[in-house]
């Protein structure tokens, strides 16, 4: 499992996929998708992607990350990436390829599991430092973009479809760590996007962390900006249904953050791969 998704965080580190051009990294996903027993994958307003792969048990879970890369190599970037692989840690562009590794991987497992259904989510224009500091690098400029736009596009796919998830679990990097090793869990959308939540919204997030916590106690709870604030926000507040999705996020740490040659601990990779899958492992949808 572990050699599988360092594979996948290798392959996908390697693209330059920076934000606005995330169809770069494209065909490498559908690759993967279509040795996926049953899975359906569809591309969500050009740049995103859902891939859906049916459940041997009830629920539906689902599984975001974000495609883009910020942009640290100017108007002529290499075709590859740099990326090194050391004994303890991954050094290269690992936000988010880190994320997008585990999760892959647990697309894949899930023929081989009694898994809930599985949604995987894998968005656009999650960065905001490329189109502060550099929209010269983006497409059009950066016209017409913003950050997070890509988590509003999957979310509001999900609702059209009536796609309703049990939960959204994203998985990005956190820079909170500084340096040290660790894994952080976030929750509570509220605190940043000014919503409201519902009784029962609430009281599902923290089953969610609950259930989290359970299987692995030491994780460090804080809260942080990224797509799984937008997943929160849109999916309870822009439908009419009463639907109350949980929304959270589960985070190896990296360092540097935001700059060429981020570096992750291989331990921290496998410690959230291991935690979700045991949590895929034991869910159980109570509705």
């Amino acid at each position: 499992m572990l050699s599988r998704c360092l594979t996948l965080i290798r392959d996908t580190a390697q693209i330059p996929s920076f934000s606005s051009y995330e169809e770069r990294i494209h065909p490498y996903i559908y690759s993967v998708s279509e040795q996926i027993e049953g899975c359906e994958s569809i591309t969500v307003d050009q740049r995103n992607l859902m891939l859906r792969i049916p459940g041997k048990k009830n629920g539906r879970i689902a599984l975001s990350a974000h495609l883009d890369k910020i942009n640290h190599f100017g108007e002529k970037p290499p075709q590859r990436l740099p990326y090194e692989q050391h004994e303890t840690f991954l050094r290269g562009q690992l936000d988010n390829t880190a994320g997008i590794g585990i999760i892959l991987t647990l697309a894949e497992l899930a023929a081989e599991r009694e898994w809930p259904e599985l949604l995987i989510l894998l968005s656009e224009m999650e960065e905001s430092t490329g189109l502060r500091e550099h929209p010269e690098l983006m497409r059009n400029r950066g016209k017409g973009l913003h950050h997070g736009m890509g988590a509003e596009r999957l979310a509001r796919h999900l609702i059209e479809e009536s796609l309703f998830p049990d939960a959204v679990i994203t998985v990005d990097t956190t820079p909170l760590f500084k340096g040290k090793p660790g894994c952080a869990l976030y929750a509570g959308h509220w605190e940043f996007t000014k919503t409201e939540p519902s009784d029962t919204e609430r009281a599902r997030t923290d089953a969610l962390t609950a259930s989290l916590l359970a299987l692995d106690p030491h994780l460090y709870r804080a809260n942080n900006t990224n797509d799984y604030l937008t997943y929160g926000k849109v999916l309870n507040t822009e439908t009419d249904d009463t639907i109350d999705v949980p929304s959270v996020a589960v985070e190896p740490a990296i360092h540097p953050y935001h700059q060429k040659n981020e570096q992750v601990f291989t331990a921290d990779i496998e410690r959230v791969l291991r935690l979700l899958a045991l949590f895929l492992d034991t869910y159980e949808n109570r509705d």
